[in-house]
């Protein structure tokens, strides 16, 4: 009897059986594409997580060469007794260095650092001594405000000042004054900082169209302004100068900006510009590191080099 009841079962259920092994199967099946979905997505982030490690290792091993070029270049420089001779040349156009198989590919090019009004003079409204640089960042400030008409012009002078360090002007707010002071503005990345934070602040888009490295240059030490270098903005803005007539008639870097200015009736003071080669120079190195574009910075001041800065791939 027993035997037969369980022949019985058995006969009985066929189709829930097959329905059993049917939905294991289902189950069995939706296991294992979820499982193939789960590996999938950690495959994917595993090949991005190892193609962040090999960038990462070449633009590491990009810097070390590109620290490399920088020492020999040091050298070089050192070298060289004629640095006059040297950096106008490197000012009237950029120098390739390539092999002849093409493994080594490097261009040399450098302007001066004063060739803009210094923005950190912008600091320098209570000092008599300072007057002259003082009024030509004031000139070229507002004439840049005037020209574009910035949403909060006033609130931008305030983070320029207060990152320049002067907490003693009364347009630096008492939380601007709280901020960790870098002892001025020394480098155009730090001042896009600001401008990003004003832009932020102010919703003013305006100001990111302003071509800021034409004007203003960036030093805490420098005084003068090297003069036969400046562009053709920043003439029309100091000397009031329509800029059809400068784009015309000036060359930077052959041109006398004393002669200019005079022959168009303008005031030139030689307190506030470098009356002989001023060794303040800042050279940018492209070159090449595995087939791909890297570049580099760093600055010559008064026969010392210096200031080694990264810029990563190009």
């Amino acid at each position: 009897m027993e035997f037969y009841f369980n022949r019985a079962c058995i006969w009985m259920n066929p189709k829930k059986l097959k329905k059993k092994l049917f939905m294991r199967k289902g189950f069995a099946l939706l296991i294992t594409l979820s499982v193939l979905a789960v590996l999938i997505a950690l495959t994917g982030v595993l090949l991005q997580y190892f193609g962040e490690v090999r960038k990462e290792a070449m633009t590491t091993n990009a810097l070390i060469q590109g620290n490399l070029y920088y020492t020999d270049i040091k050298k070089i420089i050192k070298k060289f007794k004629e640095r006059k001779t040297l950096f106008t040349t490197l000012y009237s156009m950029p120098v390739p260095f390539v092999s002849p198989d093409n493994r080594f590919n490097m261009i040399l090019k450098c302007r001066p650092v004063a060739n803009g009004v210094n923005i950190n003079w912008l600091k320098y409204e209570d000092n008599s001594t300072m007057a002259v640089q003082y009024d030509a960042a004031e000139k070229v400030f507002e004439g840049l405000v005037q020209k574009y008409n910035f949403v909060d012009a006033e609130r931008l002078k305030e983070l320029i000042v207060a990152a320049i360090g002067n907490n003693k002007n009364t347009l630096v707010r008492e939380e601007d004054s709280r901020l960790p002071q870098k002892n001025g503005i020394i480098s155009l990345q730090q001042f896009r900082q600001i401008l990003e934070r004003y832009q932020f602040e102010a919703d003013d888009p305006k100001v990111s169209q302003v071509d800021w490295g034409k004007l203003f240059f960036f030093s805490k030490d420098i005084n003068v302004i090297d003069g036969d270098y400046l562009s053709p903005e920043l003439i029309s803005l100091l000397f009031d100068i329509d800029i059809a007539t400068v784009k015309d008639d000036w060359v930077e870097g052959t041109s006398s900006l004393k002669d200019f200015v005079q022959s168009n009736g303008g005031t030139y003071d030689p307190k506030l510009y470098a009356q002989e080669f001023l060794e303040e120079v800042q050279c940018d190195v492209q070159y090449t590191y595995r087939d791909e574009r890297y570049a580099f910075a760093f600055r010559d001041t008064q026969e010392e080099v210096k200031d080694f800065e990264f810029y990563g791939k190009q």
